[in-house]
């Protein structure tokens, strides 16, 4: 497994690549209201990142038809923009990719529309804490492995189960590079594979199911739900492993 080393000057390429990301999250969740549909927050998203001379490295990639995943209600990754409007109680996840000058950012976020149910409040403070706690745990020297099974058991503790057969990932002049970073721990030994080492870049993305860890894809070949038909969540951010700990770049 051959994971770049990112010079200092490669990681600030790849953080504006990424501030761009987070600017158009912070406008869709700005806008996050009854009425609005999927399309207009798409758009909205994407003229953001072309007039901050960026790219949504989305639109087109693997065949995605648009710039920004909305992953809505029981959606927890991958979700195709249409022309439904948001209504009070729903959930909403966005995923964002952008490129600039040939370097890729990437983030996710999941937010509720108006007044939400407590249950759905835990659903994505579950997401959002897990990526934080992780990223707050990441040391350089510790395995890839030990931080997906941080993740898994920090998921479970709050009473939830981390999306199967999907994982986050390495980036830089690709979208989507390696390592390979599930949310579970694949085998039953934490103390193998590859370390985090400084000058790694990677994206970290809990994606939560309620029930069933098993997903299922929907007729439109892109929208991911879980088994148990019930409603997830998604948070992702972009980090660049400096002076042996995970520093975000994915934030304004």
């Amino acid at each position: 497994m051959a994971i770049a080393l990112r010079k200092p000057k490669e990681i600030e390429k790849l953080r504006a690549a990424n501030k761009i990301v987070a600017g158009a999250l912070n406008l869709l969740r700005e806008h996050t209201k009854p009425g609005i549909s999927l399309k207009e927050l798409n758009d909205m998203a994407e003229e953001y990142i072309l007039s901050h001379g960026a790219t949504p490295s989305f639109k087109g990639l693997y065949g995605f038809p648009s710039s920004v995943c909305t992953s809505l209600n029981e959606v927890i990754i991958h979700g195709i923009p249409t022309e439904y409007k948001l209504k009070e109680g729903d959930i909403i996840g966005y995923d964002i990719g952008t490129c600039l000058d040939g370097w890729y950012g990437d983030a996710a976020i999941t937010v509720g529309v108006g007044e939400i149910s407590k249950e759905d409040e835990e659903l994505i403070a579950c997401a959002k804490d897990t990526l934080y706690y992780a990223i707050e745990n990441i040391k350089a020297g510790m395995r890839f492995k030990e931080l997906s099974f941080l993740m898994e058991n920090f998921i479970k503790d709050r009473g939830f189960v981390p999306l199967r057969n999907f994982c986050g990932h390495g980036i830089g002049k690709k979208p989507h590079e390696e390592p390979e970073i599930p949310n579970y721990l694949e085998g039953n030994n934490p103390k193998q594979g590859p370390k985090i080492k400084n000058g790694m870049v990677f994206c970290l993305e809990p994606m939560i199911c309620q029930k069933d860890s098993e997903p299922k894809i929907l007729e439109n070949g892109w929208d991911v739900v879980s088994k148990d038909g019930l409603r997830g969540s998604h948070y992702e951010h972009t980090v660049a492993i400096i002076n042996g700990k995970a520093q975000i770049l994915s934030q304004e």
